[in-house]
């Protein structure tokens, strides 16, 4: 019996955003160990402690992907982005709902030195409302942000995904830094 020539993601994304159904249930396997990724260099940043694990924020991310339907995808990149953004999301809405249960109990994350909050921890609550902040002000600066802090694009992998040069994805994410910095002094100060 002959095999069938591997299919790219792109191609089975494709087939995902045609119809086919199944098309998302063979395009993840190929990517998984990159969610995982992802989802890990999430939660490394999260509070020490905390309920989720790496498996379970990318099956969630899938399952949400699932719930929305097919959507189309540029290529792999672009998959990925997507998901970072949904891990994103379900990270927040778990803060959202905890810190609504217990006073400062949002999740708390280590901002490493490119976004330069060496010494503090910052709400991830905070955080998202400072990238929502931004996006009003620059949508692609919110989005090289989401990809290279919350998805651990290198800026190579971000201009592919955006479709971007590398100089401008440079240039945008030391402009949103400057502003994320702004907006956390301003949040911490209040």
């Amino acid at each position: 019996m002959s095999q069938l020539p591997p299919r790219t993601v792109s191609e089975l994304l494709a087939n995902w955003h045609a119809g086919d159904d199944k098309a998302l249930r063979a395009a993840v396997p190929l990517v998984y160990a990159e969610l995982r990724r992802i989802a890990h260099h999430y939660l490394q940043k999260e509070r020490p402690g905390h309920t989720l694990q790496s498996t379970a924020l990318v099956h969630e991310a899938y399952l949400r992907l699932e719930k929305q339907g097919a959507a189309e995808f540029k290529n792999r990149e672009h998959f990925l982005a997507i998901c970072a953004q949904l891990m994103r999301q379900i990270l927040v809405e778990y803060a959202r709902g905890r810190k609504a249960c217990k006073r400062d109990g949002g999740f708390r994350l280590e901002l490493d030195d490119v976004l330069a909050f060496k010494t503090r921890s910052v709400d991830m609550v905070a955080l998202d409302d400072a990238l929502k902040e931004l996006a009003k002000l620059n949508e692609q600066q919110s989005r090289i942000v989401e990809l290279r802090f919350f998805g651990g694009l290198s800026i190579e992998e971000t201009a592919l995904a955006l479709n971007l040069s590398p100089t401008t994805v440079k240039k945008y994410w030391a402009m949103a830094r400057l502003f994320l910095h702004h907006q956390m002094a301003q949040a911490a100060d209040t």
